[in-house]
């Protein structure tokens, strides 16, 4: 899974256009990261700016945005609504996919160190990143804001976590940290009345609402029903309705699909009912497909299906067309990132005229990742083909893990097939490096043997990939749908092609490195697992040959 990080800093300016434009510039020159929102506030006087990328990419354009804010904005002149105390006020770094909390609390210390080291100004570290559980909360750190700075660095209470405590007139001090990425969500009604979507809010939010105790006359609260989550209800004149505004503080705590349909159990309760609902802002991937995967069992259907099945549940059940489009390639974030492969992208067609013309890539490591994606989608429609039936109930557990895992394999070599090509050609372009000199001789020779590595580990990964791929094709062969055995075989057979196809690259790429080490592991590895994949789809030869009755 591709690592993507997404950061928040909030600065303290949202007035001047031209400040703004400087700081989020150091944030567009940055590579590999994507600048996604920009959200000026005049009366807060503070933009919240939101980017992701990689990891490292991401940790510089934060580092570079707080440089370059430091340098434009004064906070011994700055008012504004919002509570501050920092050209860059708070900063927190999101996990979005591909690394941990625990790899974004890192992120948030070292740049944490690198700020207080060469800006000079102070750093606290907050919420997942906090050092103690008080400063975890980022009230607890901003009381008394920018004016009570220069008292509260004197006392032991408010030492910066990095950093002198020495009172920075200009740039006051910033909060670093990381958390969980806050999804902003509506939920529409099919009502005006601002009272009742208030009090389905009350209800849900976890804080939950204020009461008058009958017998002691005295007002108590009552917590809410969703963990992680706060709740206000609100009329929206645009669209002539009331909504319920949530914000869903960790979704692995208290996801979607939860909010929704709590949403509609107190809606009923008050006569009203959820007609749809609408993101505010991104989402990441898993939030979208835990959903759909939620309704689809719900419905007793097969969780077995594409990514983009599960995303078209989650929007159409959540009903989140309703007042705005949801456009999953740009709402959900890692879509933002995701940029289809050429290859993959065509039409057979296209694909099979590009694959038979006189250049030398695609070929064969190409075709042997379409062929493990072939295999892999026969397997997963049997396992569903299998699920649906009464009579292979026995086995529905076992069809639903094997169209899940099915599914997951046929994107992973879908994506192999661009990149089998893409590494080639990097291998060709190094060739043509430069090689007048010595030194320009022993870069070139280093770039083409990393590259010739890099090309042969893309079709080693198809092949450890495909030994899962047969014993999946194995298993609908064995205990699928009967009706189906023909495909079950096929995708045995596209399993063996894809296997010894992927061992020939493996094979003639080797040839041209000169580590002997890495030729000699990775050839062994090699010739072990298309063994072994061979050995299962023997099997899987035998079944067909017996059941259709093939002679030899």
């Amino acid at each position: 899974m591709k690592k993507i990080v997404e950061c928040v800093p909030n600065f303290s300016e949202g007035r001047d256009p031209v400040i703004i434009e400087k700081i989020t510039d150091e944030i567009k020159k940055t590579e590999n990261v994507i600048l996604l929102d920009v959200d000026p506030g005049k009366d807060t006087n503070r933009t919240v700016v939101t980017f992701a990328g990689s990891p490292e990419a991401v940790e510089e354009a934060a580092f570079r945005a707080i440089e370059k804010a430091a340098e434009l904005i004064d906070m011994s002149v700055h008012s504004g609504a919002h509570p501050r105390m920092g050209a860059t006020d708070v900063c927190p770094f999101v996990p979005v996919s591909g690394l941990t909390m625990e790899d974004c609390v890192k992120i948030a210390r070292r740049l944490g160190e690198r700020v207080a080291k060469e800006l000079k100004i102070p750093v606290y570290l907050y919420e997942e990143a906090a050092t103690t559980e008080e400063r975890k909360s980022l009230a607890f750190i901003r009381e008394g804001e920018y004016e009570a700075l220069p008292e509260k660095l004197k006392t032991e209470k408010y030492k910066p976590d990095f950093g002198e405590p020495v009172f920075n007139k200009r740039s006051g001090a910033t909060v670093i940290g990381a958390r969980e990425f806050l999804i902003a969500y509506n939920i529409n009604l099919n009502t005006r009345d601002v009272k009742i979507a208030r009090k389905i809010a009350n209800r849900i939010r976890d804080k939950g609402r204020m009461v008058k105790n009958k017998e002691t006359g005295k007002r108590e609260r009552i917590p809410g029903t969703l963990k992680a989550v706060r709740g206000v209800g609100w009329y929206i004149d645009e669209y002539h309705m009331a909504q319920i505004s949530v914000n869903l503080l960790n979704y692995k705590i208290t996801p979607l699909c939860r909010v929704f349909e709590e949403a509609e159990k107190f809606a009923h309760s008050f006569g009203v009912r959820v007609t749809g609902s609408e993101l505010v802002g991104l989402i990441p991937l898993e939030a979208i497909l835990e959903t759909g995967m939620y309704y689809l069992k719900k419905q007793g259907a097969s969780t077995g299906v594409s990514e983009k099945e599960l995303v078209r549940i989650a929007i159409q059940t959540l009903g989140m067309n309703e007042v705005s489009d949801f456009n999953p390639e740009h709402k959900i974030i890692e879509y933002r990132f995701r940029k289809p492969g050429q290859l993959a992208s065509m039409n057979c067609y296209e694909l099979m005229d590009e694959l038979a013309s006189d250049s030398p890539a695609p070929g064969g490591g190409s075709v042997a990742a379409l062929n493990g994606a072939l295999s892999s989608g026969l397997s997963s429609m049997v396992g569903n083909l299998t699920y649906s039936k009464k009579e292979y109930s026995e086995v529905r557990d076992e069809m639903i893990s094997v169209s899940e895992t099915a599914q997951k394999l046929k994107d992973f070599f879908i994506d192999a097939i661009d990149k089998d090509t893409e590494a080639f050609n990097k291998i060709m372009g190094n060739f043509s490096l430069p090689k007048k000199t010595e030194e320009e001789i022993d870069i070139r020779n280093k770039k083409i043997q990393e590259a010739t590595k890099d090309a042969t580990l893309i079709p080693f990964s198809v092949l450890e990939k495909l030994k899962v791929a047969a014993e999946l094709a194995l298993k609908v062969t064995e205990k699928g749908n009967r009706n189906s055995l023909s495909d079950s075989g096929v995708s045995g057979l596209n399993a063996s092609a894809a296997a010894e196809a992927a061992l020939y690259n493996v094979m003639i790429n080797l040839e041209g490195i000169e580590d002997d080490a890495f030729k000699q592991k990775i050839r062994s590895q090699a010739l072990k697992i298309n063994k072994e994949v061979q050995k299962i789809v023997t099997k899987i030869r035998r079944i067909l040959k017996k059941e259709l009755g093939i002679d030899n």
